[in-house]
């Protein structure tokens, strides 16, 4: 029997966007996820997989991620999950509420120490999966976030809501909530920012024919194609067209109790080298930026 996790998985994410419209047409038309369900100032988006909905645009003056939701395993108590983060520094912004968001159930946010959003949805509806589609995402794979302390916020993840520490880099914690590799990555900053946030794609081949898809709509490859050192997946990054970061990414590392927490000196490239693979050029400057520049809502 494997290690039961209180949260199941990262269900959702929360984006501020200055063009409602021109942000739905691009995540549909060019990333490739569907719209799910729309309100005059909200616009629902899913993947090809189960959740209802993986990203949902808001109407803002300024881009910013405005939250992030994880799934409440089904004997997982919400309340509790809730207490103990409060316990850690954060506090309640809504309790528990019936959500009329798609997929529904009932949802708890809180917001960290540092002004992250986190929201935690028990008994959502899943959704019919989508006909297989190999260059569209399926799901949200993980959420990277800028920290100017990275332990104490992985210990926020491990100890308020039962995550696992998978690795540790020189730069970043890797945390996990289920056989992924990591669902939560914190990155070494000097400000509390959004780092990127990443779709999971079918096969890396995907990934590759997606990214082919941003070039011909004059969106260049931010870093990447390349395979990670922590977590071993395929990663490709843009910048979308509000200045977020979002990343296509396959084959991430499934593992168990037995996995050997990695080390920083576990993880350090031969010089030129930012990948496993050798070939992912520097990032560019334009994507540097962009991984430090917004804010939580």
């Amino acid at each position: 029997m494997g290690h039961e996790f209180p949260i199941t998985g990262l269900r959702s994410v929360d984006f501020d966007v200055p063009d409602l419209a021109a942000a739905t047409a691009f995540y549909t038309d060019i990333w490739g996820l569907e719209v799910a369900a729309r309100s005059e100032a909200v616009v629902w988006l899913r993947g090809t997989g189960s959740d209802a909905y993986l990203l949902a645009l808001h109407t803002a003056a300024s881009p910013a991620i405005r939250s992030m939701t994880f799934r409440v395993a089904v004997d997982a108590d919400p309340e509790a999950l809730t207490a103990a983060m409060v316990a850690r520094g954060a506090r309640l912004t809504q309790p528990s509420v019936a959500t009329d968001e798609p997929g529904g159930g009932m949802i708890t946010a809180v917001r960290d120490a540092q002004n992250r959003t986190i929201r935690l949805v028990k008994d959502d509806a899943r959704v019919a999966p989508l006909a297989d589609d190999p260059d569209r995402p399926e799901r949200l794979a993980h959420v990277n976030f800028n920290s100017d302390d990275v332990d104490r916020d992985a210990a926020f993840y491990t100890d308020a809501l039962g995550f696992t520490l998978t690795d540790r880099s020189k730069m970043m914690a890797f945390v996990r909530t289920n056989s992924d590799h990591h669902s939560i990555v914190i990155a070494d900053a000097p400000v509390n920012t959004l780092n990127h946030v990443a779709f999971q794609m079918p096969t890396w081949e995907g990934v590759m024919r997606a990214s082919g898809r941003m070039v011909d709509h004059r969106f260049p490859i931010g870093w990447g194609p390349g395979r990670h050192g922590p977590g071993n997946n395929v990663f490709a990054y843009f910048v979308d067209p509000f200045g977020i970061v979002i990343e296509y990414t396959a084959d991430v590392l499934q593992v168990d109790e037995h996995y050997r927490v990695g080390r920083p000196e576990d993880w350090i490239w031969p010089p030129g080298r930012s990948d496993q693979w050798g070939i992912a050029p520097p990032k560019s400057p334009e994507c540097k930026a962009a991984q430090l520049a917004i804010p939580f809502a």
